[in-house]
């Protein structure tokens, strides 16, 4: 079985570096394009609706509902996915915003916005990784590195929510 996800190690490691490079340079292009809709709020919802389904889907796994499980985790990769889109279609056409805090919660902030940079980064090659030994039936090792996946991909959904309440008010 294990050979059966070899397959996927070059795509892993291609995707975990590509993203982030991907938004770090696409995060420098501006399109001076209007959009129809404010796009905050929508792909912070993708990252709530990401929170939940990845406790629901905790839920699912731990009550031997594994056909739920899977549709619940497919459906927060394509939930994860569409907020990043949306993220990187926001920035190239928006300024970005200033947090406006001060004091204390100001450093609140930034604390939980490097930390959710840093993770968002570092959790690619995790979900990856989970994913494919998910699809590859490689049920140990799944449940091994889910471990430390569902913990990093909730904290990474649901800071991203607690950041956008924290900045709303300076849009």
């Amino acid at each position: 079985m294990a050979t059966a996800s070899k397959k996927y190690n070059k795509w892993i490691v291609i995707l975990s570096i590509a993203i982030p490079l991907a938004v770090a340079i696409l995060f420098g292009v501006k399109i001076d394009v209007k959009l129809p809709v404010f796009l905050p709020p929508i792909y912070a919802s993708l990252n709530a609706f990401t929170a939940v389904l990845l406790m629901v889907a905790f839920w699912a796994i731990k009550n031997k509902k594994v056909a739920l499980h899977e549709k619940l985790m497919k459906t927060a990769i394509i939930f994860s996915v569409l907020f990043l889109v949306l993220y990187m279609a926001y920035h190239m056409t928006s300024d970005s915003t200033k947090f406006g805090g001060e004091g204390f919660i100001k450093n609140v902030y930034f604390v939980i916005l490097i930390s959710h940079i840093i993770l968002s980064v570092a959790v690619i090659p995790f979900v990856l990784i989970t994913f494919v030994r998910a699809i590859t039936n490689q049920v140990e090792l799944h449940k091994k590195i889910a471990h430390f996946t569902f913990p990093l991909w909730l904290y990474v959904a649901v800071s991203g929510v607690v950041v956008y309440v924290m900045i709303s008010p300076y849009y």
